[in-house]
């Protein structure tokens, strides 16, 4: 059972979430509404997933994925807001967010999200992985590819399909410990040493 955090100004939001989450067998640990509250109510309780809109009175979840990444280095992070312009996406994932997310992806995905994220699947909204795509431009992509071996192009690759470790492994006829260390190639060749960075980078 997942335990959850979350995190939103909005009371709404924040009764819908728990009841969606909590009847899929997540345990809701925690329902903050400021990013100063989360830190308050992590002093106390553990959360392996904190889903956090960005845009909120007091601390904002910029400034709060910034200390989630410090102080609690295991817990993922799945941003979920209504803002996908270009400054929130680039603060999010470079301050440590490890899923971005629009509030009006639904029920299903917010769950599929959850999941992939637990799994150690980085998770972009596919309109938010498009103004990353149109903010990095294809000539990165092509240099950051013509780095690596036909091999490790294709564990790339499968790490842009959002296939896990393991995934990939038995879809290649390898090890999953060969996996990593084809992505620790990868990091070192590319200097990207963050999947969803590295992930959106390649796509």
């Amino acid at each position: 059972m997942y335990k959850v955090l979350l995190v939103d100004d909005e009371e709404m939001l924040l009764d819908s979430l728990e009841v969606i989450l909590s009847l899929n067998g997540m345990e809701i640990v925690g329902k903050a509404h400021d990013g100063n509250e989360a830190l308050e109510l992590l002093s106390r309780v553990l959360c392996d997933i904190a889903l956090v809109d960005l845009n909120m009175k007091g601390m904002g979840g910029i400034e709060l994925i910034g200390h989630l990444r410090k102080k609690h280095p295991g817990v993922r992070i799945l941003v979920l807001t209504t803002f996908y312009d270009d400054n929130n996406i680039t603060e999010a994932i470079s301050n440590g967010a490890d899923g971005y997310l629009l509030k009006d992806s639904g029920k299903n995905a917010i769950l599929g999200a959850v999941s992939q994220l637990m799994n150690g699947v980085s998770v972009l909204d596919p309109k938010v992985m498009q103004r990353l795509t149109a903010m990095m431009g294809r000539s990165e992509n092509t240099s950051l590819y013509d780095e690596m071996t036909s091999r490790e192009r294709e564990i790339a690759s499968l790490m842009v399909e959002g296939l896990t470790n393991k995934q990939i492994a038995d879809k290649l006829y390898i090890s999953e410990g060969t996996v990593k260390n084809y992505i620790s190639s990868i990091y070192d060749k590319t200097g990207i040493h963050d999947r969803v960075k590295l992930v959106v980078a390649l796509s």
